[in-house]
Order: structure tokens, then C-alpha cells, then sequence
């Protein structure tokens, strides 16, 4: 089945676009997996502990959201280790039926971006199929021969990516809003050209898009010059966007919420360090945080 009408069902499932991101910060993980974080364990140790995280978080959020989005590097940080705990993530997720957006963010000539799609979507490796992802996220800065590999196998596979076209970071503004049309609207309009080929039944590409939350008042327009691309907006929560700011990325409809995931990461993975959940059990305030984004994104959608 085409990836993003996967991403659409699971969305019209659950009743929300939550999308948690997994991004275990050593510094930050409750005192149960400090060994993560202690340089004198080995490595493989440190990486269970790390991976134990992750798939504890898993277990509280399956049943409350769509999709995930486990960040890769924090794992590539211990080797191999992480890589395995990593594989192990994205294998837990996919059995817990959630959809898997591995945060890659990957960018190279042809030939290399080739060998990346094949080793996170499919294609000649012999990986196992359980510790592919569902979708990718992609740097197009080297131009359409870079992408062009990662489409190849969206197609064959029925996976997809997501291509950045204006981040949420505080530097995005140095290149991305420069040009005429802006750097940010040419990659938008290649993102267009690149899903062209690639739209399922539920009128959405499996090419999507990386919008930021925090450019709330660019969403519209990026929506109206992107109406079949399914936006991935981080951004929500610990960086500052409030559900208000995203309405405008949700395409119309009279049903559930259409067109967009909105992701949040360290407000749902480490909200036992927010003071409004002082003293609850760090599983208690992920799921209490989790259940407050549902709401929160529920209200906003259900007024526009």
C-alpha cells in the first residue's frame, strides 16, 4: 500500500496526527537508564539502555498516536551498539502497528543516496524487513539526483520520505529564505514534482514535507502551494509552537485531521522535568503529556 495512505489510515485510527519523536538525550533520561549515560560501562550496555528507553516509551504511547519518529543519531553516537538498539526501536515500533519515520535526514550524490535508501527503506541489503522505516526524512540540498534513488524505492517498496523544505531550527532563515522565489518555495515546488508520481488514494503523496510548527504564520501558504503533501511539523511543544500555529498546515475536511503529523518530542519523552507533572513517575507524565497533546491538537483542528 502507497505510504501515505498507510500514514492516513493509521491517522483516521488513532483520531489524531500526533507524532512523538524519539529522541533519547542522554542527559535527560530518568534515572533508571543512567547507565545509558556512564562512560566507564561498555558500550553495547550503554546502547541497551538506550534502546530499554525507547521501547518503554513505545509501550505507553502505541495506543494513544499514529506515528513515531526515532532520531537516529542519538544512537549512531555508540556505534554499532546503537545502530543494533536503533533496528531494535524501529522493530518494536512497526510490531506495535505504529508508523515509523526513521530522522535521517540524509543528502549525498546519487550513488551514496542509493545505499542510504536501500539501508532505512528496502532494496538489496537483507535487512530484516521488520527494521525498515516506514518513511524518511531527507536533506535535498545536492538537488534532485541526491533524491531521486529514495523515490526509486518509495515506489517499488510503498514507503516514502520527507523532504525538508523549511526547518524549525533558529539558522533555517540563513539559507531557506533567501532567493526569489525563496530557497524554502523552490524546494517546495520540487517536492511537487518529485510526488507527482507517487499519490495514493487518499489524494496524498507519499513525498512529503519537513514545515516547521514555528513558522506558524507560513503554513498556509506553503499548503496551498503543496495541497497533496503530507507535512511532517516539528517544532510543537519544548520549541515553542502551540496547536493554534498549525492549523493552517491541515488540509479541509469534514472528518479527522487530514494532510499533516504534528511532532513533539522532549515535552512527551522527558515530561517527568516539567513542573506541572512534579512528582508523577516519568511513565505517567509521558502518558499524561501524550493525552494533553491529543486535546490540545483536537481543540485547535475542531474549531478552525
Amino acid at each position: 500500500m502507497n505510504y501515505a495512505d498507510r500514514l492516513q489510515r493509521a491517522i483516521d485510527q488513532r483520531g489524531n496526527p500526533c507524532l512523538v519523536g524519539l529522541d533519547p538525550i542522554l542527559e535527560l533520561l530518568p534515572p533508571e537508564f543512567a547507565a545509558a549515560r556512564d562512560t566507564k560501562l561498555p558500550r553495547a550496555d550503554r546502547a541497551r539502555a538506550l534502546g530499554d528507553f525507547c521501547c518503554a516509551v513505545l509501550d505507553v504511547v502505541a495506543s494513544k498516536i499514529p506515528a513515531v519518529k526515532p532520531q537516529s543519531a542519538f544512537f549512531e553516537a555508540l556505534g554499532s551498539d546503537g545502530v543494533r538498539q536503533f533496528e531494535r526501536v524501529v522493530a518494536t515500533a512497526r510490531n506495535l502497528g505504529l508508523v515509523v519515520i526513521a530522522d535521517v535526514k540524509r543528502g549525498d550524490i546519487a550513488s551514496t543516496a542509493e545505499a542510504y535508501a536501500h539501508a532505512f527503506l528496502g532494496g538489496t541489503t537483507g535487512v530484516h524487513e521488520d527494521e525498515l522505516a516506514d518513511a524518511v526524512t531527507l536533506s535535498p540540498f545536492l538537488g534532485s539526483d541526491s533524491i531521486s534513488p529514495f523515490l526509486e524505492v518509495c515506489k517499488r517498496t510503498g514507503r516514502g520520505c520527507y523532504v525538508l523544505v523549511r526547518t524549525s531550527n533558529k539558522g533555517s532563515a540563513d539559507f531557506q529564505r533567501h532567493g526569489a522565489p525563496e530557497l524554502s518555495f523552490q524546494v517546495a515546488d520540487a517536492v511537487v514534482r518529485w510526488g507527482s508520481e507517487l499519490i495514493g488514494e487518499s489524494g496524498f503523496s507519499s513525498v512529503g514535507a519537513v514545515v516547521g510548527a514555528t513558522h506558524g504564520a507560513e503554513l498556509a501558504s506553503f499548503r496551498e502551494r503543496m495541497p497533496r503533501t503530507p507535512f511532517l511539523l516539528p517544532g510543537y511543544g519544548a520549541q515553542g509552537a502551540g496547536a493554534k500555529d498549525v492549523v493552517g498546515a491541515f488540509v479541509a475536511s469534514t472528518g479527522g485531521p487530514r494532510g499533516a503529523l504534528v511532532n513533539s518530542s522532549r515535552g512527551i519523552l522527558f515530561a517527568y522535568r516539567d513542573a506541572k507533572y512534579a512528582g508523577k513517575p516519568w511513565k505517567d507524565a509521558t502518558r499524561a503529556a501524550v493525552e494533553a497533546m491529543v486535546q490540545d491538537l483536537g481543540a485547535a483542528l475542531g474549531s478552525r
